[in-house]
């Protein structure tokens, strides 16, 4: 009898310890009391996050903008995106005076990122598929020094990017058909400057005016150049 009893109590405790034991690794798997699951992204990262930013021109601001907030990437995320000015002589140039082509500024979207060290480079093959980096100061019906295609670069990492991924598209544009008007790229790359924001309403302007002017559009359904990663190893320095 006591060796019976002896049997079942132990066979109890041994119960009770898988019971627990099992209830943990449950906990952990099933999510009963572990912690929630990670949500997962549309970024794709292959290396560390850094956070940087971007001053580029590519015509009208609006336009600029807007493509850029809408369009997921796949190195990074936007932050947040300003339109204003760029590039001129005078301080807090307003729109007007910038319209008169006499500041010497130019229309442009600074861009508040976070990526890896392929997000710049991926950023600016975007940049040359929604505007015409062909025309000198002049995207469609729109005329004038302030609507040059630029990029300000902000360091030596930045500044080999650019300069790569403008000879690159260069190169193919030799080779394949594309939308430009013509086959000479006149980006212009320069050193980074301060940024003059414009008027509050000038903002988001084509959220909140959906009809509002837009003269981009997609020149490029796909990137012609090269499908090398494109890194940036000085960012954020």
């Amino acid at each position: 009898g006591k060796k019976r009893r002896s049997a079942r109590n132990l066979a109890s405790v041994a119960r009770l310890l898988v019971g627990v034991f099992m209830g943990q690794i449950g906990g952990r798997v099933l999510g009963s009391k572990g912690p929630p699951p990670a949500k997962a992204t549309a970024t794709t990262t292959s290396g560390p996050k850094m956070r940087s930013e971007a001053i580029l021109g590519a015509g009208c601001y609006w336009g600029t903008e807007k493509f850029f907030r809408k369009h997921k990437f796949g190195h990074g995320t936007i932050l947040d995106v300003k339109v204003g000015f760029a590039g001129g002589d005078s301080k807090n140039p307003t729109y007007r005076q910038v319209c008169s082509g006499t500041t010497g500024h130019v229309e442009v979207a600074w861009i508040d990122y976070e990526g890896d060290e392929h997000m710049y480079g991926e950023m600016l093959k975007f940049f040359f598929s929604f505007h015409d980096p062909t025309t000198m100061d002049r995207q469609g019906n729109d005329r004038g020094t302030q609507y040059a295609s630029v990029i300000f670069v902000k360091d030596d990492g930045q500044r080999k990017v650019a300069e790569h991924v403008v000879a690159d598209l260069q190169s193919a544009m030799y080779q394949h058909g594309h939308r430009f008007v013509s086959k000479k790229v006149v980006t212009q790359i320069r050193d980074w400057t301060t940024f003059y924001p414009a008027h509050d309403d000038h903002q988001r302007y084509l959220e909140k005016h959906p009809g509002g002017y837009c003269n981009h559009r997609f020149y490029l359904s796909a990137w012609p150049g090269s499908d090398d990663p494109v890194p940036i190893e000085a960012m954020g320095q």
